[in-house]
């Protein structure tokens, strides 16, 4: 799995010229899953995404995680992150996985994540065709690829 994680003003997922869903101040996630993804990397990126210190606490230094800001969160599936351009100029997705295995895992992460913050989280919907306004906060943008997972706990 690959989030990129832009930390937000606030966000909202237009579909038919309609406001389908948004957030205040919290997180938005663009997830792309892999076909070789399972629970195990859903486990990791919750733990990893709600505990990720990159929110400013009194003094501005970023030190507060989602969960302790009890910011909102907002899921986009955005299975592009898993582009191969590496030949020609037309990108390859043959690594993203297939909607069968996708939308089950998409649909656990968001289910995790909402758990873990004991709050509802909002979505895009997956396969709709998707615009996406947000207000980036700082900028903060940071790329979590699971293949990269240490294995060491973190701490």
């Amino acid at each position: 799995m690959k989030v990129v994680l832009q930390r937000v003003l606030k966000a909202k997922v237009i579909i038919d010229e309609q406001i389908y869903s948004g957030i205040n101040a919290g997180l938005l996630l663009l997830l792309g899953v892999a076909e070789n993804d399972s629970k195990v990397d859903i486990d990791y990126l919750v733990q990893k995404i709600c505990n990720l210190r990159i929110f400013n606490d009194a003094q501005g230094k970023m030190n507060l995680s989602v969960k302790e800001i009890d910011g909102d969160v907002l899921v986009v599936s955005q299975f592009t992150l898993f582009a191969d351009t590496k030949k020609g100029n037309r990108p390859s997705f043959i690594k993203a996985a297939k909607p069968e295995i996708a939308i089950p895992l998409y649909e656990n992460f968001c289910d995790a994540i909402s758990q873990y913050l004991t709050k509802p989280i909002k979505t895009g919907r997956f396969a709709a065709d998707m615009k996406i306004e947000l207000v980036n906060d700082g900028p903060v943008t940071i790329v979590i690829d699971t293949d990269e997972k240490s294995l060491l706990t973190d701490s």
